[in-house]
């Protein structure tokens, strides 16, 4: 296992467990979807602007300004997401919402395959399958979601498996500023629709913390591990989030899920374990084959970059250099 895979893996999981808290910020705070959207987009833009500044300094306004098309779709494609994302939680249950998300690999995999031609492996394809299973339980047979708000999910899951692709087809993309500005177009989007003026010192509060801890957090994992990971993996670790969310909000506001939610759940959540258990023992008993692409794009100019004797990038200069174009 390679350590940039082991990174992605990690980074996606702490992702995961981020977005997770999104059902129990909603619950928090007495506000519409749209006043919600607004100040979450706006802290969590101003989170990463502020990674991007302490890290780069006076060079962060030039890796905005590389952001070229596929930056700019990254972010649209992101803030659309975002807004679906919080309007579901709003239309239907988290838990609903949550399991509705375990639909990513099977949408990434075949977006994959469409765009860039990468093959899912038979694993991916059959704990897809396995997690589609749960969330037909979920959605034909719970009676706690809303035709509007499963809708809404289906289209946050679109949009993040569109995210995926993306990520890995254009890996030149400055993924942290291309991720401020998502945060930001869907803050500004929904300012004019709310009423982001009106509202308690309290709520405020919260919306800072969702804003840092879901937004800016989780989008800059996401966007960072995606790069590493095949389309694939990254929505089925990224899926981990279906049996946290409603586990926050369950121990905090008692909202329990319906037993065919949790069913649903349990089965999506086993999928994308048994997915990467397997994938990483495969992992570890495969010798790792030389990338002849990674050896030659080394030939062109690019900014230094440390690591260890295999070529394989140090973590932290990789988180370093995540702002700059991976290519040189």
């Amino acid at each position: 296992m390679t350590r940039d895979y082991r990174l992605g893996m990690l980074l996606v999981t702490a992702s995961a467990v981020a977005w997770s808290t999104a059902g129990f910020f909603t619950r928090l705070v007495p506000l519409d979807s749209w006043t919600m959207l607004a100040w979450r987009g706006l802290f969590g833009a101003f989170g990463i602007a502020f990674v991007i500044l302490a890290m780069e300094r006076r060079q962060a306004w030039g890796h905005f300004r590389a952001l070229g098309w596929p930056g700019w779709i990254f972010a649209l494609v992101s803030a659309a997401g975002m807004i679906c994302f919080i309007t579901a939680l709003r239309h239907t249950s988290v838990a609903h919402v949550a399991v509705i998300y375990a639909l990513a690999p099977f949408i990434a995999a075949t977006l994959a395959w469409l765009a860039i031609r990468e093959r899912p492996t038979r694993g991916a394809l059959a704990t897809s399958c396995i997690a589609l299973l749960g969330v037909a339980i979920m959605a034909g047979f719970g009676t706690d979601g809303s035709p509007v708000g499963d809708l809404l999910a289906l289209g946050m899951t679109i949009c993040c498996a569109a995210m995926m692709v993306l990520a890995r087809r254009y890996r030149d993309i400055p993924t942290l500023p291309a991720a401020c500005l998502s945060a930001l177009l869907s803050g500004l989007v929904c300012w004019p629709i709310g009423e982001p003026l009106a509202l308690s010192a309290h709520s405020l509060l919260v919306l800072v913390l969702f804003g840092l801890v879901n937004s800016a957090l989780g989008l800059t994992l996401f966007t960072v591990g995606a790069r590493l990971l095949p389309a694939v993996e990254t929505a089925l670790i990224g899926s981990l989030d279906a049996p946290l969310a409603p586990l926050w909000v369950w121990i905090a506001f008692n909202e329990a899920p319906s037993p065919s939610t949790l069913t649903g759940g349990i089965i999506a959540f086993a999928a994308v374990g048994l997915h990467v258990w397997l994938s990483g023992a495969k992992k570890l008993d495969r010798p790792e084959e030389p990338d002849v692409r990674s050896a030659s794009r080394r030939l062109v100019p690019a900014p230094a970059i440390h690591g260890d004797d295999d070529g394989n990038e140090a973590p932290a200069e990789l988180l370093k250099n995540l702002t700059a174009r991976s290519h040189g």
